[in-house]
């Protein structure tokens, strides 16, 4: 790959090029949307997109190429005739997400074409799993500037289920080993969980490479009503004049409006009792327990107040809870980058709000669970101190305290992947 360095700066100014490969409605057949996929210059060892992005990696500069795709997916769908009701399909680097455009005329040729089409931004669970605060972050600002999200690759790792509720994704795209590969106990699981998804939010369940009338019928039987692949068509430049019927889903989600904690979301739609702390512990350890049973499907996010409170005990559930779950934090004054292997820590600032609250909040597919409690200051025995608290199963709620607490975490410390604000 010693070629690379050499031939990428030409490619980023002039060779980034995009193909499009058709998305259709599966019980009418018709066209709805199009996905853009980037491919370097045709003949060159840069034309792969895997070979791009290496490229681009090797050198620092994924942001840039990632842009230019962007880019180049506007201007060949300009060119080629995509007009409403169509979608365009554009894919992002989790890197990517959060940086600005190199150059601001990138950044407003792309919102001048989401101003005129509907465009949905792919992303991946790779994203939450290294920057989850980023991730969710620029997931809202994308929906503020009117465009959908679909999580892309959904199946090919067992942790897409547990970020589903957190993304709120308009479309979720099946990873085509689901359609390929025979029924498994895993594809069970991912329809069981994709499904619960789609019934509750209504949005729409996309599979990836469908190749044959098999492959339909897979789709079909995951739960699927949209699909791309070779039997649709193949990734190719646009015809010039394209034919759509209706448009592609989209939820209409708006928005998040970031809460100042966990409490003062809880305070606004319920009331709060008072507890003794050793009696809420148990309400705790319960809720970790189930997302021990959860397993790779379960989100765990907690607010231990002060780094003090991550005891040794706690280290050891932690540490176990880190080897079989999605995703989990700590948060708390003072609280180490990994307070226990594969935890995410978050330190708070010495006069953050969340410094009087003790949270947790499990979340799966099937499953939410949140304690939500503020220390009421007692300076007796520490097992008799009281909490004001409320115990919720509600998901939507259970849902917005786990975003409020994940908000506050930030990137992996072994990414070393710089982000803009």
């Amino acid at each position: 790959m010693n070629h690379f360095p050499s031939r990428l700066g030409a490619v980023l100014d002039h060779g980034v090029r995009s193909l499009f490969q058709p998305i259709v409605e599966l019980d009418s057949g018709h066209r709805i949307a199009y996905e853009a996929l980037a491919r370097g210059p045709e003949g060159s060892v840069l034309e792969s997109p895997l070979d791009l992005f290496a490229a681009a990696r090797a050198e620092g500069r994924v942001v840039e190429l990632d842009w230019a795709c962007r880019a180049a997916a506007v201007i060949g769908a300009r060119a080629g005739g995509l007009a409403p009701p169509a979608a365009l399909f554009i894919n992002a680097e989790p890197e990517a997400l959060s940086a600005p455009a190199p150059d601001p005329a990138l950044a407003a040729l792309v919102r001048g074409a989401a101003a005129e089409l509907r465009i949905f931004v792919e992303i991946t669970e790779r994203a939450m799993t290294i920057r989850p605060a980023e991730l969710l972050d620029a997931v809202e600002r994308l929906r503020a500037q009117g465009f959908g999200i679909a999580l892309d690759d959904v199946g090919a790792d067992r942790r897409s289920l547990a970020l589903l509720p957190l993304l709120r994704p308009d479309i979720v795209k099946l990873d085509l080993s689901l359609i390929h590969n025979h029924p498994s106990r895993m594809s069970g699981e991912v329809m069981n969980g994709v499904c619960a998804y789609a019934e509750q939010t209504g949005a729409a369940i996309l599979a990836e490479g469908i190749e044959h009338e098999g492959h339909v019928l897979a789709a079909r039987s995951l739960g699927a009503t949209l699909a791309q692949g070779w039997h649709f068509g193949r990734p190719a430049p646009l015809p010039g004049r394209v034919e759509i019927v209706r448009p592609a889903t989209t939820l209409g989600i708006a928005p998040r409006i970031a809460p100042h904690s966990p409490v003062a979301l809880v305070h606004a739609r319920r009331g709060m009792s008072v507890g003794r702390k050793d009696v809420l512990l148990s309400v705790s350890r319960a809720l970790e327990a189930q997302a021990l049973e959860l397993g790779e499907h379960a989100v765990v996010v907690a607010a231990f107040q002060d780094a003090a409170h991550f005891t040794p005990a706690t280290y050891l559930r932690y540490a176990e809870l880190a080897s079989r779950v999605a995703f989990i934090a700590a948060l708390g004054v003072g609280m180490a980058d990994e307070p226990a292997p594969g935890v995410r820590g978050a330190t708070l600032a010495d006069d953050d709000v969340l410094r009087g609250e003790w949270d947790i909040a499990v979340l799966g597919p099937h499953f939410a669970g949140a304690l939500v409690a503020r220390d009421l200051g007692d300076t007796g025995p520490d097992r008799d101190r009281r909490f004001e608290f409320v115990l919720t199963f509600d998901r939507d709620l259970v849902v917005d305290v786990a975003a409020a607490l994940i908000g506050r975490v930030g990137s992996a410390a072994d990414v070393g992947l710089a982000v803009a604000a």
